[in-house]
């Protein structure tokens, strides 16, 4: 286990990522796909909170990036008529999946669950980018992933007390990011 000084790092190592991402945003060279990024800020903000109410301190934080980042791009992709990407009937059916995750946590109300059906919901809403990771490569930004994936993995280093609120969500976006990391550097 690493000190909490490094949950600081990981925050700092995947913001140096998100501003590659954003800069490439405005360039209009990464074209985000707007449901995914809808959905992973929603998703990534009810786990934040949950995560807090299940007592997961500062180890909340990298969630709390992890739902404002998203927004951030969305809004600069929003703008910028040049980061456009067609959305599909299939991004859609994720989009409805991914609130159906959220409307489950709803109704359980309670936190570790909400963290479950939050990675749910953020899971669907992350297929449609996955997809476009794999079928158009130049649209994404490997190192953003790459270092969201560092980032993370600095947080789950500096994890002291393994409960599902302090890892669960971030242990997901672990995964998530290195599978889009690995399939923008396969394809290119």
């Amino acid at each position: 286990m690493l000190s909490e000084n490094f949950i600081y790092v990981g925050v700092f190592i995947y913001l140096t990522g998100s501003y590659a991402y954003i800069r490439d945003t405005l360039r209009g060279k990464v074209k985000p796909n707007k449901v995914s990024f809808t959905m992973w800020s929603l998703a990534s903000l009810i786990a934040f909170a949950a995560a807090i109410d299940e007592g997961a301190g500062i180890h909340a934080l990298i969630t709390f990036i992890v739902g404002v980042v998203p927004l951030s791009i969305l809004l600069i992709s929003l703008v910028n008529k040049k980061a456009y990407w067609k959305i599909t009937p299939f991004d859609l059916s994720c989009g409805a999946l991914s609130v159906a995750g959220l409307i489950l946590w709803q109704v359980t109300g309670e936190g570790n669950l909400a963290i479950a059906f939050s990675i749910l919901a953020d899971g669907f809403a992350f297929v449609p980018t996955i997809r476009k990771a794999y079928s158009h490569p130049e649209t994404e930004n490997a190192y953003a992933y790459l270092a969201a994936s560092i980032g993370i993995a600095f947080n789950l280093l500096a994890v002291e007390h393994w409960i599902f609120a302090a890892y669960a969500f971030p242990l997901y976006l672990l995964i998530a990011d290195l599978i889009v990391f690995s399939l923008v550097r396969k394809s290119r």
